[in-house]
């Protein structure tokens, strides 16, 4: 499988609804934590923590794997969960928009209801641009991002919207000090949490200004939002042509985005690290609760 074709296998469209029965949607995309040599790892759904505030209802849809192992076109499986909210782990710092989702218990669940198994592509710690990769950047790169603008999707077969764009600055410095980088993207409300990765597929541009043959993909980071612009539209009130004109003001996108670097997904590993630590201390005390039951 291409590794265009594997990105597109990488999220899920994240419906939720409140109390009052208000309605949105945003993206997340899959992530193991703590992986070791073993295939061990610690399976966790990534978003931006207000795409799920608030949020009473969730569902998002899996795709299963077919019986040669290939996905299953056409065939997911909706994933309904009460208290929705509360099911999300927070990053740990307060500005930084980005919660973590344990999966485990999920994949279970598909698979005692449904017998099936659920087909997705995860990213890694190994795919993560950290900082020597970025310090191996250009200012100007190539990127792909992978969610649902507008919540929009291809419902039949539960694929994302794929945009193409570039770094609109450089990734290997902060944007305004935060651990962030700006990109030139259409940048619509739903691809809140979408990955953003490096995308140089053939050849590429390197630091040293030559050309580089292969391809090279990495986890760049998250988006959480973006600029927008105000303009003044008219809504016409009829019959009544003499009354007043009351205005309305449209936010527009400016097809920039704000984006949090890979790294601070680490916050998310140490956490899952310390669980399974807890985990195992109490296994080996022969005191066996139920521990984190995250672990794949």
């Amino acid at each position: 499988m291409s590794i265009a074709d594997q990105l597109v296998h990488t999220t899920v469209r994240i419906e939720c609804q409140d109390a009052g029965g208000q309605t949105s949607s945003g993206t997340g995309f899959f992530f193991n934590f703590c992986q070791d040599s073993d295939g061990q790892h610690v399976p966790a759904l990534i978003t931006n923590k207000h795409v799920i505030k608030g949020a009473q209802i969730g569902v998002f849809h899996l795709n299963t794997t077919g019986d040669n192992g290939d996905p299953a076109h056409g065939e997911h499986i909706p994933v309904p969960i009460t208290d929705f909210e509360k099911g999300w782990i927070p990053h740990p710092e307060a500005d930084v928009d980005l919660a973590a989702f344990p999966l485990a218990p999920i994949f279970e669940w598909v698979f005692q209801t449904r017998g099936k198994r659920a087909y997705l592509k995860s990213v890694n710690r190994e795919f993560m641009a950290l900082a020597d990769d970025l310090n191996e950047l250009s200012a100007v790169e190539d990127i792909v991002m992978v969610g649902y603008p507008n919540g929009l999707w291809d419902a039949r077969n539960n694929f994302p919207i794929v945009r193409r764009g570039i770094t609109a600055t450089p990734p290997y410095v902060d944007f305004e000090g935060r651990k962030e980088f700006m990109i030139d993207c259409a940048c619509f409300p739903g691809s809140s949490g979408s990955p953003v990765f490096l995308y140089n597929i053939g050849s590429y541009a390197n630091k040293g200004g030559g050309i580089s043959l292969g391809g090279r993909v990495k986890f760049l980071g998250v988006l959480w939002g973006g600029p927008q612009h105000t303009a003044q539209g008219a809504i016409r009130v009829v019959p009544i042509p003499t009354r007043n004109e009351p205005i309305a003001f449209s936010r527009i996108p400016n097809n920039l985005g704000y984006c949090i670097k890979a790294e601070k997904l680490l916050a998310f590993e140490e956490h899952f690290e310390r669980l399974l630590k807890a985990e195992k201390a109490a296994k080996e005390s022969g005191d066996i609760g139920s521990g984190p039951e995250t672990a794949a």
